[in-house]
């Protein structure tokens, strides 16, 4: 995951555990705008969520941002 991707995906976390407490739940499309402005990006993070780590639709923000924090 390149780290402007990264960083992105650790912010929104922080967000969302911030609004919503620690049982908060995602998906890879939180990441990005309601638009496809960057294709290429979204499809790297879809891999990196389905292909790579094979997890569900949703998952805790906690464990995506410590996934991420850890370089997994």
């Amino acid at each position: 995951m390149r780290p402007s991707l990264r960083d992105k995906a650790i912010f929104v976390c922080d967000q969302k555990i911030a609004k919503k407490g620690d049982a908060v739940g995602l998906s890879f499309y939180a990441f990005f705008a309601n638009k496809n402005d960057d294709p290429e990006l979204l499809m790297e993070a879809a891999e990196w969520w389905i292909k790579t780590h094979k997890l569900d639709h949703f998952e805790k923000a906690m464990k995506i941002r410590e996934m991420i924090s850890s370089g997994m």
